[in-house]
């Protein structure tokens, strides 16, 4: 059984990972007003990705007798001033969930909740890629700024696939 306060921390997370999801979907759809289909693309499957992230924490609650209570998912935003500032969104988010994902570890650690402690490494090494995946992005939008390079990297964006990882 899962304890109280693990599990109210575990169903705050997955509030978070839905919200990444709704929130990439959002840049999927501001990509695609402004005819960037690979950067769409991208975010569409960095949003789906991300419910796969909720659906991990989900179905782990289920699978220890806990309870999934839901909440509600704030409304993300719909615009950014750039590629590059949504990417530098994207990172900042990111860097607040590798945030969340430390405090469940601590929190693991603290109630000794070995099961817990161990389903949440994958999450610390996602984070990792996560961050990496970003910054790579970031470092090649910067490069190509102010010139037609966006484009290359548009179509470089638009070969991403999504990979089912729930279990």
């Amino acid at each position: 059984m899962i304890g109280e306060r693990m599990l109210e921390a575990l169903n705050k997370q997955i509030n978070e990972e839905l919200y990444s999801s709704y929130l990439y979907l959002s840049m999927s759809a501001w990509f695609d007003n402004i005819g960037l289909k690979g950067f769409a693309n991208w975010m569409k499957v960095q949003s789906k990705e991300e419910l796969g992230h909720a659906m991990k924490f989900y179905n782990y609650i289920i699978s220890r007798g806990g309870k999934v209570r839901l909440h509600e998912i704030k409304a993300p935003p719909h615009e950014w001033q750039s590629p590059l500032h949504a990417f530098e969104e994207t990172l900042k988010h990111e860097k607040h969930i590798t945030e969340c994902i430390n405090k469940l570890v601590e929190l693991a650690e603290e109630e000794k909740d070995r099961a817990t402690f161990n389903m949440l490494q994958w999450f610390v090494d996602e984070q990792v890629e996560e961050e990496a995946n970003d910054e790579e992005i970031i470092a090649k939008l910067k490069m190509i700024e102010g010139s037609n390079g966006i484009f290359m990297l548009d179509n470089q964006l638009a070969q991403r696939k999504y990979v089912e990882e729930v279990k």
